[in-house]
């Protein structure tokens, strides 16, 4: 199969509708990341999904519709908080967890009573589902594991061959994943931090609650949500999470001297004292939400690069810096640097 990547026209959504509706798969772009997508109410097109990603199949799937109006053939009841939360948020990279309607098969929800669902507001995915007639679900369109696709090429890259089509819409805005939270416990829980941050949803609803598998490893036996369970986001190279510059220099030089070749990633205001070292700016002083749209693109270049340890220099839990630290937290394997210790990149151990 070769895979061809089409500019976005009525011709090319008319092409990638005839596919989703014969049970076949599209990458298309969303505001968040490029999302892999098949009809939602058809299992044999989603166990598509995970064959061409390699993906476990107890990690449910999102399902992205084009309106509100949607909403009832995906879900059986959307509570108030959920009304006042869309009003508010949709379209955008927010996912509500809810009670799912029956005709959602168990393929997209891994089994569970429960379903996310999501209105993207990049208008070539809400044309494309319209197109297409029929909810989507789409997880992020590249090898599970591998660091999510903000472009059409990264999507070749990691798809080509598996797939027919990717419609190109661009970089990603955002270049995260979607907020999750879901609204079927007690109280709202916050699954996976995203373009939607814990500060706006608590501007809303103030009891929102995160889940402690957002910062801690091993907390989740069948997640409700992607990106809780599973190492995500990893380049082939091995990332570690410094949150002091004197530790991020000190493993930067000692990797270099055991033959190891590291790249640090940083914000520019701390970025100044590293001159001179094999680096790359993540953010600027003024735009933090760089991070977020520059992140995988990055962890993708390192190993385009031939870089063996990736040095992340971040320490952030505000705003969309949360997003960033939970997908460096995932692709490092939850690895953070601490004094006087040490790590294996390369084949090689580093003392530090």
């Amino acid at each position: 199969m070769t895979t061809k990547i089409l500019p976005i026209n009525e011709q090319s959504l008319n092409q990638a509708a005839a596919i989703i509706r014969s049970g076949g798969l599209v990458a298309f772009p969303t505001e968040t990341v490029y999302g892999l997508g098949a009809d939602a109410l058809s299992p044999q097109a989603v166990k598509k999904i995970f064959e061409a990603k390699g993906r476990p199949g107890d990690n449910p799937l999102i399902v992205h519709i084009s309106s509100h109006e949607n909403l009832p053939q995906i879900v059986r009841e959307v509570p108030r908080e959920a009304e006042t939360l869309l009003r508010r948020f949709a379209p955008g990279p927010l996912t509500l967890v809810l009670k799912r309607n029956y005709n959602i098969p168990n393929e997209v929800t891994a089994g569970l009573e429960t379903v996310g669902v999501r209105i993207p507001s990049h208008p070539a995915a809400r044309a494309f589902i319209n197109a297409c007639g029929r909810p989507i679900a789409a997880p992020s369109a590249n090898l599970s594991g591998s660091p999510s696709p903000t472009s059409a090429q990264h999507v070749l890259a990691d798809l080509s061959g598996r797939i027919e089509i990717i419609l190109d819409g661009g970089p990603c805005s955002v270049g995260v994943e979607s907020t999750v939270l879901s609204l079927t416990g007690p109280e709202p829980m916050l699954l996976r931090p995203g373009g939607v941050t814990l500060e706006q949803l608590k501007s809303v609803l103030p009891n929102v609650q995160v889940h402690k598998s957002v910062l801690n490893q091993g907390m989740v036996d069948k997640a409700a949500s992607p990106g809780m369970k599973y190492k995500h986001y990893s380049p082939r190279a091995r990332v570690v999470i410094a949150h002091e510059a004197s530790t991020a220099r000190q493993v930067y030089f000692q990797a270099l001297s055991a033959g190891v070749d590291a790249w640090l990633l940083a914000p520019d205001a701390q970025l100044e004292g590293f001159s001179g070292l094999s680096a790359a700016s993540l953010c600027s002083r003024e735009h933090p939400e760089e991070a977020a749209q520059r992140l995988f693109a990055l962890l993708r270049e390192a190993d385009e690069l031939g870089k063996q340890l990736v040095i992340a220099l971040w320490n952030s839990q505000t705003g969309i810096g949360l997003s960033v630290t939970n997908r460096l937290l995932r692709a490092s394997g939850f690895t953070i640097l601490l004094p006087h210790g040490e790590i294996e990149a390369g084949g090689k151990i580093i003392s530090y």
